[in-house]
């Protein structure tokens, strides 16, 4: 039987595939798919392939870290909110790294600004992968300490 790493009800992750460092998620086994806050969302080609390009704020509260990223659409999806409102997305395939476990999932992008977490891991990304404990936080992906200036 293969052990499976746990995660508590909040982890910190990257997304290497969009040069997202680290960002705060929030462990949701009740939501299907994972969602990735995203703005300024534009649909492009590339040659034969449908695109989309996507502002990124991985920082909650925070507008001075932004990345515009590029990938490949794989769908539209409709998605009921918790809210009960049903809204077309983007989905993409990105890798997510969490700690030294890393795997490819499907990300919805949709603003969530006005929400606590930036992104939501959504249970088919965990699937078959982790055992959650909902009374802990950060098992795995530890939040990284930035060095200040002049080395304090």
């Amino acid at each position: 039987m293969k052990i499976r790493p746990h995660l508590g009800w909040r982890e910190w992750v990257s997304l290497p595939d969009l040069k997202v460092s680290q960002i705060k998620v929030k462990i949701d086994s009740g939501a299907r798919t994972s969602a990735l806050h995203a703005e300024e969302i534009h649909y492009f080609r590339r040659g034969h392939k449908k695109m989309v390009r996507f502002k990124i704020f991985p920082r909650q509260n925070n507008k001075n870290k932004m990345i515009t990223a590029e990938e490949e659409l794989k769908d539209q999806r409709s998605v009921r909110s918790s809210a009960g409102h049903v809204t077309e997305r983007p989905v993409i395939v990105t890798t997510l790294k969490i700690g030294e476990f890393a795997h490819e999932i499907e990300l919805t992008l949709v603003d969530r600004d006005i929400m606590g977490f930036r992104m939501l891991l959504g249970r088919q990304a965990m699937k078959g992968r982790y055992i959650i404990d909902p009374s802990r936080s950060f098992l795995i992906g530890k939040k990284k300490v930035r060095k200040e200036k002049n080395g304090k």
